[in-house]
């Protein structure tokens, strides 16, 4: 039983370490980078009013009439009521200033009255409109102007077609790599990606206030959309 025993216990290291120790299959790795630069379609103007008054219903009152004034600057340049949206709406308490110092000791704070804060963002498809679509929110009473963003509106497509790139670019290294080392590509053991794009910068030669001043319409630049890619693949290889 002994025995037995013992050579049971001698077998199964055995086994384990014949196991461990088998060789892995050769291979390389190879990565393909895939870009290409697209005109942006679509831009994301993001606007805002913010009121105060005595109640938070007297500040909602006057920031609806100036969002309902912008809403209409905005349909009169045909941009459809689905194209815009409301980003944000916040009520805040507006405090009185504390005294000074000399005045006597702080006393508790004290409402005084509210701030409504209402942001809006208009999605432009005609890039044209965008100038415009600012210059008569900000004419029509909007005191914010919190952004402008570009944007592809079939980005995913873009994305597919630079990863073909970036996969044909990887599959042509590996076959020159291939052969430069005289061996074989015996098959694909994984594949790996990943794409990004990367939105421009957008460059405004107006300050609001220039535009509130009746300046003229603000020279908006829409530049180019990157959409990159990265495939890494490893192959199997053996010899010729």
């Amino acid at each position: 039983m002994m025995v037995l025993l013992l050579m049971t216990w001698l077998i199964v290291p055995l086994a384990a370490l014949a196991h461990d120790e088998v060789p892995e299959k050769p291979a390389i790795t190879v990565t393909g980078h895939g870009q290409i630069s697209l005109a942006p379609d679509t831009a994301f103007v993001t606007l805002g009013m913010e009121t105060t008054g005595k109640t938070v219903g007297e500040a909602q009152r006057q920031n609806r009439l100036v969002m309902n004034k912008v809403v209409e600057r905005l349909r009169a340049l045909q941009i459809e009521n689905e194209r815009i949206q409301t980003a944000s709406f916040a009520v805040s308490p507006q405090y009185r200033p504390p005294p000074k110092r000399s005045e006597g000791p702080a006393a508790p704070p004290e409402i005084i009255g509210y701030i409504i804060s209402n942001t809006m963002t208009v999605e432009v498809r005609s890039l044209d409109k965008v100038g415009p679509v600012i210059e008569e929110s900000l004419a029509a009473g909007a005191n914010q102007f919190q952004g402008l963003h570009w944007a592809l509106r079939d980005e995913q497509q873009a994305k597919l077609g630079v990863l073909k790139q970036a996969a044909a670019k990887a599959r042509e290294k590996a076959s020159a790599l291939s052969e430069a080392l005289k061996v074989r590509l015996i098959r694909l053991l994984n594949a790996t990606e990943e794409s990004h794009v990367v939105h421009p910068v957008p460059r405004m030669t107006r300050s609001m206030m220039a535009m509130e001043g009746g300046g003229g319409e603000a020279p908006v630049f829409s530049g180019e959309i990157k959409v990159e890619a990265t495939v890494t693949l490893v192959y199997e290889i053996g010899q010729e």
